[in-house]
């Protein structure tokens, strides 16, 4: 009776492990559901080191302004759609349709996205090709171009950015937008936008945002600029 008894226990035990085996890794697979269902959207990953931007950005603004701010959008705007229409939209969807607290961290995770990637270390010079052949048709000349881009952005009160857009038949526009806006949201696709958010810029420059915008000639990647239009 012992041996039968002890051969019934180790099957309860055995049949009892296996189940609590089963029941880890359901958990454990619904938390990565909703792991990846939070995680829908994700910054842009930078295409340069921290540091490679200095002087004309420092390390400590690019690790604030991309790993603080940036991501902060980024999470609140994965938290914010959940249970919305805009659950399952794409970036540019939700931009272009949302409104309130959804728009403004959907419209500054794009933003952001294109920004950081519209810069290279040693970067600067002039555009090439179809892009330097519309600004010159558009604005004269490439000079005259950046002291018009430079100007709005100056003169862009309080947040927001300063762009370059383009319409369906290709014609350039220098935008300004307040807060988070893009030119999604006017019918226009952006090219090329500065960020006037103090918190780009105000570690390095203070308050010298003329100054600021000056300097990230620089660093402009044309390349990948060039490619968006």
């Amino acid at each position: 009776m012992k041996a039968i008894r002890s051969s019934l226990l180790a099957v309860i035990f055995a049949a009892s492990a296996v189940m609590c085996s089963n029941s880890n890794a359901a958990n454990n697979e619904n938390n990565n559901f909703k792991n990846k269902e939070t995680m829908k959207f994700e910054k842009v990953a930078l295409p340069y080191a921290t540091d490679a931007l200095e002087p004309v950005i420092s390390k400590t603004t690019v690790e604030l302004h991309y790993g603080k701010h940036h991501q902060a959008y980024v999470d609140n705007l994965n938290k914010l759609i959940v249970g919305t229409e805009f659950e399952n939209a794409d970036l540019e969807t939700i931009v272009k349709k949302s409104s309130g607290a959804i728009f403004n961290n959907a419209g500054q995770t794009l933003n952001h996205n294109l920004y950081f990637t519209s810069f290279k270390p040693n970067g600067g010079g002039e555009p090439k090709g179809k892009l330097a052949e519309a600004i010159k048709s558009q604005f004269g000349s490439f000079d005259k171009f950046k002291e018009e881009f430079s100007a709005a952005g100056v003169s862009l009160f309080g947040s927001g950015w300063v762009w370059l857009a383009k319409d369906a038949s290709g014609k350039l526009s220098i935008e300004k937008d307040s807060n988070a806006g893009n030119p999604l949201t006017k019918g226009l696709t952006p090219i090329l936008g500065f960020d006037v958010w103090e918190h780009s810029y105000y570690l390095d420059y203070q308050n010298r945002r003329a100054d600021h915008l000056k300097e990230l000639w620089k660093i402009i990647d044309w390349d990948v600029v060039g490619s968006r239009y």
